[in-house]
């Protein structure tokens, strides 16, 4: 995994802009591990839930509160240089809120609605939006197989309303359309490996993938200390997070991956 990408001029992007992309966050090979573990785990498989997009297509998605022992989800959740980043972005300790595997299929891939991430944890009882994701490409991100897209500096807007679309959860498209007219519009396109990190109240969206190609994506999702909710919601509450190194990445893969060709 990449170290020493959070650079005080990707601090002051992310302040500004609510987000960074990260090239080439993780290497080569814990890429290919991520992606193959991701495919052959029969586990993530027959946890695969869809939701409707209210554009008559369906975003299917794994998502999982607990973090395994010994796999690379965790080894990546866990991440020393990934943690210490968004704690250093938010300005506080941070703990595992929860963790995604978002499975756009070739031809089939629904779309996700404007939202921001906020807008579903505020009724989780967080009080703050002291909160970001970290999404990785497993597969190539691009606008044709739909990429993520978000509003750049739309974390400084608060808290939009939201409102069911689909079985998704969506913000007031008066608004979003206001906000389009005024703020800029950006397709983040990423390679594999490559991720982009994002505050709780930066609006975002994807389209349906209607190519020929996959578009898997890993997100990591954290909440602060401080930010604690003062009930219990669908995500945990604070646990303290343990930490990784960079370098015991590929080798918690390799031993994953081992695991699931043993079986």
């Amino acid at each position: 995994m990449r170290t020493g990408f959070l650079t005080p001029e990707a601090i002051e992007d992310f302040d500004r802009d609510g987000y960074i992309i990260i090239e080439d966050f993780l290497n080569s090979q814990e890429t290919h591990l991520l992606g193959t573990i991701a495919r052959r785990d029969q586990q993530l498989a027959a946890s695969r839930t869809s939701r409707a997009d209210g554009e008559g297509g369906a975003v299917e998605l794994v998502v999982e509160n607990e973090l395994p022992a010994d796999s690379i989800y965790t080894a990546i959740v866990e991440a020393e240089p990934l943690v210490s980043a968004v704690e250093m972005l938010l300005g506080d300790e941070v703990y595992h809120y929860h963790h995604k595997m978002i499975l756009k299929e070739p031809r089939i891939g629904g779309a996700w609605t404007w939202h921001q991430d906020y807008g579903y944890w505020y009724n989780n009882g967080c009080l703050f939006p002291d909160m970001a994701s970290c999404m990785f490409a497993v597969d190539r991100a691009t606008q044709e197989n739909g990429c993520l897209q978000v509003v750049k500096g739309s974390h400084r807007l608060g808290r939009i309303d939201h409102i069911k679309r689909g079985d998704q959860t969506g913000a007031d498209m008066e608004r979003v359309n206001a906000v389009l007219e005024r703020m800029e519009l950006v397709h983040v396109e990423l390679s594999p490996g490559s991720a982009v990190l994002f505050h709780g109240n930066t609006l975002h969206r994807s389209d349906q993938n209607l190519s020929e190609h996959p578009r898997w994506a890993f997100i990591c999702c954290y909440n602060t200390r401080s930010n604690d909710p003062y009930k219990p919601g669908r995500h945990p509450q604070y646990s303290p997070l343990p930490r990784v190194s960079a370098e015991d990445i590929a080798l918690i893969g390799e031993k994953h991956l081992q695991r699931l060709s043993n079986v």
